[in-house]
């Protein structure tokens, strides 16, 4: 069973909401994957309407009353796919730990006993870096790290890789940790240059996946359930998606890792057949006087590159695209200034106090 934690002391990183959607798709791509809430503000398991009287604290804390086993607390979310959920009170275990000996291993020796037949066990680690997340640390072998292309994520990410180092010396168990960019908005400049930062600094460290903000992941929170559930082919839907074939292909493969060759290959034979087909869509606009045009917009993170340059012909402007079946919105950036298509009278406002245009591609 290949063990997960997923954590960083900063909130609002998209922690649980990677917890929740990578498990699922996960469990999409046939493994057997079990999520453990390890936060006491139990995020996870209230986002996905589980309700139970026993919990995490039950297995893990030896004055309960209620002593239970991983078998006795874990629900079934659907095909594949299982919680262990949380509950407030696993937060007064920090303090029943507090002189105990042995107490970073509380976690570890549990999961050991566990006869569950799982191909990933996933962790959601609490915000802070406590005796909880001591534990996750000490249970896995590696760490997944959301973090917002924003300075204070950074800092607080240097933070949390001191407490790895610190885990490494005193409890001698070396944890491999990457970087995944969350919470990513390509329209603004400063989420790039932020990236390029957190590039220079973690190189090979990072994912090759990026999540980008998606107002349907939050929707499906405040649904309760996770996001392949709620709009499987919405831009965070694809963003998890890819994010789990990135990591399933990390697989050791006859007790060494695949090579960077082999992973490219198995991710685009994973896209070629578990991703709906390509339609062509053909954006126009007329604007004689212009002198170059893009056309940019969630299928291309809003980048305003040769790829996205539209070309003229008799003052008409066209760009052919390949594009997934979905929800799309977009804007034309004519001579730099960004306008929605006076051809589409589909529109909706956009964080910025201006019109998006809105596409909907059928496969």
């Amino acid at each position: 069973m290949r063990i997960i934690s997923i954590t960083n002391q900063k909130g609002g990183c998209g922690k649980t909401t990677t917890a929740v959607n990578l498990a699922a798709s996960l469990a999409n791509n046939g493994k057997k994957v079990l999520l453990i809430d390890l936060d006491p503000q139990s995020h996870a398991t209230a986002g996905l309407n589980i309700e139970s009287s026993l919990s995490i604290y039950n297995v893990l804390s030896k004055l309960t009353n209620k002593k239970a086993g991983f078998e006795d607390i874990i629900q079934n979310l659907g095909p594949n796919l299982d919680i262990a959920p949380s509950s407030i009170v696993l937060s007064t275990l920090e303090q029943e730990l507090a002189y105990e000996i042995g107490r970073e291993s509380r976690l570890i020796d549990t999961l050991s006993a566990f006869k569950g037949n799982y191909d990933y066990c996933l962790i959601d680690c609490p915000p802070n870096l406590g005796i909880l997340t001591v534990n996750a640390l000490r249970a896995t072998d590696e760490i997944i790290i959301p973090v917002e292309a924003s300075r204070f994520s950074l800092e607080g990410l240097k933070q949390l890789i001191s407490i790895i180092d610190l885990v490494k010396d005193r409890l001698n168990h070396v944890v491999e940790y990457r970087v995944l960019v969350a919470n990513f908005d390509s329209r603004l400049r400063h989420s790039f240059i932020m990236l390029e930062r957190i590039k220079s600094a973690f190189g090979s460290r990072m994912f090759g996946t990026i999540i980008h903000v998606n107002v349907k992941l939050k929707e499906a929170q405040n649904q309760g359930t996770h996001i392949f559930k709620y709009d499987k082919y919405c831009r965070g839907a694809k963003d998890y998606y890819s994010l789990s074939r990135e990591i399933i292909t990390q697989d050791k493969a006859t007790g060494h890792e695949v090579t960077m060759s082999q992973i490219k290959e198995k991710m685009a034979e994973a896209i070629k057949e578990n991703l709906p087909g390509l339609t062509e869509v053909v954006f126009s606009l007329a604007a004689k006087d212009a002198k170059e045009i893009y056309v940019v917009g969630d299928f291309n993170d809003w980048k305003i590159d040769d790829n996205s340059r539209m070309l003229e012909h008799d003052g008409t402007w066209t760009k052919s695209l390949s594009l997934l079946s979905g929800n799309y919105r977009y804007r034309f950036v004519m001579d730099g200034k960004w306008t929605d298509d006076p051809n589409n009278s589909n529109r909706a406002m956009n964080p910025y106090g201006q019109m998006d245009s809105l596409l909907e591609v059928k496969g």
